[in-house]
């Protein structure tokens, strides 16, 4: 009975790998379809975040499960509890790269991005991609100073989302007001996505040590 129980958890912790790993997929696709105005693309990304909430529900009432049948104590009781939370953050970035798909898929054929902001838009991306992979590998390890880290690599993403409104501030700009719409969103969907993936893995820290990130990192600086 207690192996099986294990096992299910271990269920829950894989799921919520594959689920960080498929809305990685699904922003680097998204992004791929704002910059290449690719109609089909886009649509792909509908698919996979329609995936990711199924994940999501499936892996809710598997935890509901444990809960219901194990009564679950202390850092089990950790693990069931931080991962529904997690699963809802990790369904919600599946939402904001659905969110970006849309936006090319509304501008289609036309390119949603303007040449001048293309870099910018494709590194938020790539970023984007690259802290849920971090995400993801720290749910794996559950390596503390990797989890910690990734709030320092998600400065970066706040700066290229100021050098945005900085450029839609500038008097040159001339791509009107639709473009301008349009790329503050997909700027505020990328940086809501990267911070969902900190705060996974500030989870895994309070799952791991049964305290608060910002706590640890308190202590740590003390020492």
């Amino acid at each position: 009975m207690r192996e099986s129980y294990h096992k299910e958890l271990d269920s829950i912790s894989e799921a919520l790998v594959e689920m960080a790993n498929l809305v990685g997929s699904a922003m680097g696709r998204a992004t791929s379809a704002l910059l290449d105005a690719d109609l089909q693309l886009a649509e792909s990304v509908i698919s996979i975040e329609e995936r990711a909430e199924d994940m999501q529900r499936d892996l809710e009432s598997q935890a509901i499960a444990v809960l219901a049948r194990q009564q679950p104590v202390a850092t089990d009781l950790r693990v069931v509890v931080t991962s529904l939370r997690m699963s809802a953050e990790l369904e919600r970035c599946g939402v904001l790269a659905q969110h970006v798909a849309g936006v090319a898929r509304r501008r289609y054929p036309q390119h949603a991005v303007p040449r001048d902001l293309r870099r910018t838009i494709l590194e938020m991306g790539q970023l984007a991609q690259r802290l849920m992979a971090q995400a993801a590998e720290v749910l794996i390890t559950h390596d503390i100073d990797a989890a910690l880290q990734l709030e320092n690599d998600d400065d970066r993403m706040d700066e290229l989302h100021r050098m945005i409104f900085q450029h839609l501030m500038d008097d040159r700009w001339h791509h009107g007001v639709e473009t301008a719409v349009d790329v503050t969103l997909v700027g505020r969907y990328y940086e809501r996505f990267a911070d969902h993936a900190v705060s996974v893995a500030r989870r895994v820290v309070y799952l791991v040590t049964g305290e608060h990130a910002d706590d640890l990192a308190a202590d740590t600086a003390t020492r």
